[in-house]
């Protein structure tokens, strides 16, 4: 239930135990992408959470502590998983996920770098009492993604994307709507993340690999034997990008 102004002295969902949680931290919507993170990125993962499913591992990569953690579909649970996240210790946050893309010159595997992320949902209002606000990610982890990218051969868009409280749009033709306002991409998770960690002080961000092509014609969804690889690059250049972080 919700707690109002009270905080518990441990989390609720996310159980780990103070220690447990590295100060980075990837953030994956989907349990199962969770653990194969860590089963294939980590050294010495292993699993310190698994409350209702969200499942979080910490390990080791390039010699430093790393943790991936599960937020679950949409703002009001990535909103919980930050927030507990951020109490166990995280400095620097993460999202590694997937997208719809709008610009029309984006390919099926393309990888986007948030910058900022409009908050079409209900939870950052509520978070902000309805004060109009802008959800930025934190330049170190744009400019470290970035750079990440071009270190390994990929040229990314970078800009705004959108977080939807709806994958079922029933705009009739969201893709025009938003690419004549500059979003790149819509997602459902990172304008809660990044609302948090800017009230909270610590830093958050956002890759993204299009799964989805989104156009006046409708959608064209990605191959898995594509999107797998397409993932694998995704979370390689997020680790790095942690990894550059002071």
């Amino acid at each position: 239930m919700p707690t109002g102004r009270s905080q518990p002295i441990s989390p609720v969902h996310v159980r780990a135990e103070p220690g447990e949680i590295a100060e980075n931290v990837l953030l994956p919507g989907d349990p199962r992408r969770a653990r194969y993170i860590a089963e294939n990125f980590f050294e010495d993962a292993r699993l310190v959470t698994e409350e209702r499913g969200m499942l979080g591992y910490t390990g080791v990569y390039r010699g430093r502590p790393v943790s991936v953690q599960t937020t679950g579909m949409g703002c009001p649970s990535a909103a919980i998983v930050t927030e507990e996240l951020i109490r166990l210790g995280a400095k620097n946050l993460l999202r590694v996920g997937t997208c719809g893309g709008y610009h029309p010159e984006m390919k099926l595997g393309d990888l986007v770098i948030a910058t900022a992320a409009t908050p079409a949902d209900g939870t950052v209002s509520t978070i902000t009492r309805g004060v109009p606000y802008a959800p930025a990610a934190h330049f170190d982890l744009v400019h470290a993604a970035y750079h990440a990218a071009k270190d390994l051969g990929r040229e990314p868009f970078v800009g705004s994307i959108v977080s939807s409280d709806l994958f079922y749009d029933s705009e009739e033709e969201p893709q025009a709507l938003w690419h004549s306002l500059g979003v790149l991409a819509v997602e459902m998770e990172a304008s809660a993340i990044f609302t948090l960690a800017a009230m909270r002080r610590v830093r958050a961000g956002c890759v993204l690999t299009v799964s989805d092509a989104i156009s006046a014609a409708g959608v064209e969804r990605i191959e898995d034997s594509v999107l797998a690889g397409a993932v694998d690059e995704m979370v390689i250049l997020a680790l790095e990008a942690l990894d550059a972080l002071n």
